[in-house]
């Protein structure tokens, strides 16, 4: 069954996205799951954002958190609006994060976070730092994670490095997801998550190849080809 995912809730009906405003906005519109992003500000909150920065120019990694927007949900105001759905915690490391004090505390505070609620199987930890998910795996093998990349075929290959570190899905870039990489991961007991589509017809494609979940700015658009496709 593949799953709608909405990339940072209903980021196109709700812009700019990772607002609780769109992640309400994506419940109603029937998703699944939802995609979100973490960051950490300068006094260790836990900051839903996607960029680095604020559409002003300030660096939330260097900043107090009591001087973000009110648009800016904290990682536990967004997963509770993003209640029942599933939620896929993308742990943001980079830039001034990167390799600093800063990036162990990110992930041991968002596991903290997920795992103190009640129900973690409704969590995916994702991120494109793959180290980042072997700290997440150490410090919760309860939670499940999934390792984000481009083009499954250049560098490290994304489904060995899922399969031998334990790693529930492989979300590699749209453009490089092929029923041969669909079929392989599966083989594995690998699921994959594609992102980001809004093509209706690709969406009608990815349902074919039996993906595992579709990462969409628009749920709304991809609930009704999904069910079709059931």
């Amino acid at each position: 069954m593949t799953l709608v995912i909405a990339h940072r809730g209903a980021s196109v009906a709700r812009p700019p996205g990772n607002t609780v405003e769109a992640f309400h906005a994506a419940r109603d519109a029937g998703a699944d799951w939802v995609e979100l992003d973490v960051r950490l500000t300068a006094d260790g909150v836990l900051a839903v954002h996607h960029d680095d920065r604020l559409p002003d120019g300030r660096l939330i990694a260097g900043m107090a958190g009591a001087d973000l927007p009110t648009w800016v949900p904290t990682l536990t105001e967004a997963l509770d609006a993003c209640t029942p759905m599933g939620v896929n915690v993308e742990i943001k490391v980079d830039g001034s994060v990167a390799g600093s004090m800063a990036e162990p505390r990110l992930v041991a505070d968002a596991v903290a976070v997920l795992t103190g609620l009640a129900t973690p199987r409704r969590f995916l930890v994702s991120s494109f730092t793959w180290s980042v998910l072997d700290q997440v795996r150490q410090l919760a093998p309860e939670l499940a994670t999934a390792l984000l990349g481009l083009d499954p075929s250049s560098g490290p290959d994304m489904i060995t490095a899922a399969t031998t570190g334990g790693h529930r899905a492989v979300s590699p870039w749209d453009p490089f997801v092929t029923p041969a990489l669909v079929e392989r991961a599966h083989g594995a007991g690998i699921e994959v998550h594609s992102w980001t589509v809004d093509d209706p017809v690709r969406m009608a494609e990815l349902v074919d190849m039996e993906v595992d979940g579709i990462i969409t700015n628009v749920p709304d658009s991809a609930r009704p080809i999904v069910d079709a496709g059931r």
